[in-house]
């Protein structure tokens, strides 16, 4: 049996083939001159390949949106009417930029037929083989510009255009999210360096000048596809003061802190005072929190809000940069309890939470930025974090309901439902549960309606009577949990009120 090669020896035969196949693919290319797509681009910029500059800028594959309404915006003053191109099919190498694409010879001019291509493996009409150099088509996909709405981006293609100062340019957009990495590239190629620059930078003046996230409701997310993170569009809800049961000048004194502090901001800075203001909202799960917030994203109609829950915190460093580029803005985080421990219960430390502080120090006090968090668990929350001003400056509990706040819930989940019972009684049948559980209660008790044949449903004081004596059972202990009631329910002396007739 021969002995093992070494492993330098492999290392240098590795090498030495690398140089070989690059030595045949230079002399293939000098025999067989530049591709078709090359001369398009070089016919444009009037000058030879080797001439050509490239600068580009790198953006995440989330932020493609925003370059192709950038580009779309540069093209409509310095290119009417220009057509995108790109390779016929559609292909090229991962991660090779598109000057290396445009210095691929053309193999049709080298003499190599090849396989013939589907036609359902073309792009766009391109013809041609992938990667031979033959001009086609660009390859485009679909991203999202709201709730529900989409929009054609570019995800490999080529335009002819002119440099800000006249010059002759070709703008670039080339999705590498593709083969893994979660990037895009905006490249622009001309005969010098400061006409490419020039084009790049008002480019990326226009990107953010269109900027499609800027007012919305956004969250992250990570797609299945190589991890990629993602931005979703969420729709704003329509919460109003009215839905909102809180005690008395509760939510007054949240709104003058989210709002009132952005109405005196230009007074605020001129007095040397920050604008960055965080609101910690804690309390029983149930009790409000999330609603609140729910309020707050629709009265700020115009705010940029951005919402991370669960494992979406680990995207804060992304959020807290896109909430100042974007502010006024709001960035939410939900349940902060299950990554802001306490250090004291996670030795070592606990990353997502430095992220969090970092991020909520990073974004500077001069910015019109809100920090929202909400937890079931402050009692456990980083001292860092609760204590200290600038990131977390007003906390508010918000409790279980009262006999009053719980008189105004019902009024408000039943609403738009016709009631035949003692409301009274009910609320004293409720004590110590929370919002969920009473939204959930008129929930069953419709139900109950209907199943009784009543069409449309009433709500009777015998059916709220059936509902909450199975809510309180000992079998709905969990149940009663899950909606903050704790696992005993109401008071015992009230848990059931008297039936009342029909």
């Amino acid at each position: 049996m021969p002995p093992a090669p070494d492993n330098e020896d492999l290392r240098g035969l590795a090498r030495g083939m690398r140089q070989l196949l690059e030595l045949a693919a230079q002399t293939l290319s000098a025999e067989a001159g530049p591709s078709g797509l090359a001369l398009q681009v070089t016919g444009h910029l009037g000058c030879e390949l080797t001439e050509v500059v490239l600068v580009s800028e790198r953006f995440p594959s989330w932020e493609q949106v925003n370059l192709q309404r950038g580009v779309d915006a540069y093209l409509a003053v310095h290119a009417t009417g220009a057509q995108w191109f790109g390779p016929a099919g559609g292909g090229h190498r991962p991660h090779e930029d598109i000057l290396s694409l445009l210095s691929m010879p053309s193999l049709a001019a080298m003499g190599w037929a090849g396989p013939r291509i589907p036609a359902r493996a073309m792009v766009r009409g391109g013809a041609g083989r992938s990667g031979d150099g033959a001009v086609g088509a660009a390859s485009y996909g679909t991203a999202a510009v709201g709730p529900e709405e989409n929009t054609e981006v570019v995800t490999l293609g080529l335009v002819t255009a002119a440099a800000p100062a006249g010059a002759p340019v070709v703008i670039g957009i080339r999705d590498e999210s593709r083969f893994g990495a979660p990037v895009c590239w905006l490249e622009v190629l001309a005969a010098d360096r400061e006409a490419a620059t020039a084009a790049r930078d008002e480019i990326e003046r226009l990107v953010r000048a269109q900027d499609v996230f800027r007012g919305q409701v956004l969250s992250f997310a990570e797609s299945e596809h190589h991890g990629n993170e993602l931005v979703t569009f969420l729709p704003r809800p329509a919460v109003t003061a009215s839905d909102v049961v809180l005690p008395d000048g509760m939510l007054e004194h949240i709104e003058r802190h989210i709002v009132g502090v952005a109405d005196w901001s230009a007074e605020l800075l001129g007095a040397g005072q920050h604008l960055k203001r965080g609101l910690l909202l804690h309390g029983p799960p149930g009790t409000g929190k999330t609603h609140t917030v729910r309020y707050l994203t629709s009265r700020l109609a115009d705010l940029t809000v951005i919402l991370l829950t669960g494992r979406s915190i680990r995207f804060i460093d992304q959020a807290a940069a896109l909430a100042r580029r974007l502010q006024p803005s709001m960035v939410v985080l939900e349940d902060v309890d299950l990554v802001a421990i306490d250090r004291d219960y996670t030795p070592g430390g606990n990353p997502l939470l430095f992220s969090l502080l970092d991020a909520m120090d990073g974004v500077g006090a001069d910015a019109d930025v809100t920090f929202v968090l909400t937890t079931n668990r402050a009692d456990i929350l980083e001292t860092a974090l609760a204590d200290r001003p600038g990131r977390v400056d007003l906390a508010v509990e918000l409790p279980r309901p009262d006999a009053a706040c719980r008189e105004r819930l019902l009024r408000v989940y039943a609403r738009d439902l016709t009631v035949d019972a003692d409301l009274g009684q009910v609320v004293a049948g409720t004590e110590g549960v929370t919002a969920s559980f009473i939204k959930e209660m008129i929930r069953r008790t419709v139900l109950m309606s209907l199943r009784a044949g009543e069409r449309p449903p009433v709500l009777r004081g015998p059916h709220f009577a059936d509902v909450l004596a199975e809510m309180n059972s000992e079998h709905q202990a969990l149940t009663r949990s899950l909606l903050g009631a704790g696992a005993e329910g109401p008071a015992r002396e009230s848990a059931r009120p008297p039936r009342a007739g029909r």
